[in-house]
């Protein structure tokens, strides 16, 4: 068996956005053998996706899965019913905030570790610079490490499971640091919130403004592609 063969699993989040590449690199980093998975969850365009798939491959994962799940049959958010993307955030949990969302994609890469004999999963919530989404705060992290060790085989048996979140106190800026030292290429990468098919940001939504003042706040240039 290789080096790289022994290195330990883990299970990332990618969802072809500047947090999931950069989570993805630092899981590389930390030296596990990253599984990338992305969800098409019914999300307005695909081209994050297709992102996801780029970055993936970028970044070296071992591979690459998407599982499609279609949260547009409960709707409830501006990225899965035919409601129109505020350009500014408001008071409260904005409508871009998809119900769920985050406890549906950890729970299905929990399914793929234990498939895998991954004890480790990561994901690239941020709880500094975002939109202030209830499933990307501390608390729901480690509730859901507590959640996957009770209910699976893996934590029963006492294989200690672990929710990894390394960006979950830094800021966009730290964030486009580390990416740029790990060689995340930020153009690779789509974070608006309705782009069009090629991948090009409006330039308008919370998304685009939290990603353009991080590269600012950092001293790099915004490599987003704007139509």
């Amino acid at each position: 068996m290789s080096v790289a063969e022994a290195a330990p699993r883990a299970v990332v989040l990618v969802s072809g956005g500047m947090d999931s590449a950069v989570t993805l690199a630092i899981a590389r980093e930390r030296g596990f053998r990253c599984h990338a998975l992305s969800v098409a969850y019914g999300q307005r365009h695909s081209s994050e996706l297709a992102a996801a798939a780029r970055i993936a491959s970028d970044l070296g994962a071992v591979e690459h899965k998407t599982v499609t799940i279609d949260l547009r049959t409960i709707g409830g958010s501006a990225l899965t019913a035919d409601i129109d993307v505020p350009e500014q955030g408001g008071a409260g949990i904005p409508i871009t905030y998809v119900p769920a969302r985050n406890t549906i994609m950890l729970s299905i890469a929990l399914g793929w570790a234990e498939v895998l004999g991954a004890s480790d999963l990561f994901c690239g919530v941020n709880a500094v610079d975002y939109s202030g989404y209830p499933d990307c705060r501390p608390e729901f992290v480690a509730a859901f490490e507590q959640l996957a060790n009770l209910a699976t085989r893996s934590g029963v048996e006492g294989a200690r499971l672990r929710v990894h979140a390394p960006l979950i106190d830094m800021s966009k800026a730290a964030i486009a640091r580390v990416g740029a030292r790990l060689g995340v290429d930020f153009s690779r990468t789509v974070s608006c919130y309705q782009a069009d098919p090629a991948g090009l940001a409006c330039g308008h939504c919370d998304a685009c403004r939290l990603r353009a003042e991080g590269f600012a706040a950092a001293g790099l240039d915004d490599p987003t592609r704007y139509r």
